[in-house]
């Protein structure tokens, strides 16, 4: 098992996953905010953005492509 942070509470998963895969399966599946509500894992392969995220202090990362690494820290992003 793994451990992650989102949004500053703790969310397990396991070793190999996705954060998409993690925060799926934690029951989240929205946590990008865009003009059009909430965003999430869309395609799953990388190409159309729904997934985006801060991972420890990187803007950008593609939740569905990143694999979780325990201690990650993962925040949400506000995009137009």
């Amino acid at each position: 098992m793994i451990r992650i942070t989102v949004d500053g509470e703790p969310v397990q998963g396991r070793e190999g996953q996705t954060i998409a895969g993690v925060l799926v399966g934690a029951g989240r599946t929205a946590w990008r905010t865009a003009q059009t509500g909430g965003r999430g894992v869309f395609c799953g392969i990388g190409v159309c953005h729904d997934c985006l995220v801060s991972v420890n202090g990187v803007e950008g990362v593609r939740a569905c492509r990143r694999e979780a690494v325990d201690g990650d820290r993962v925040e949400r992003e506000v995009r137009p």
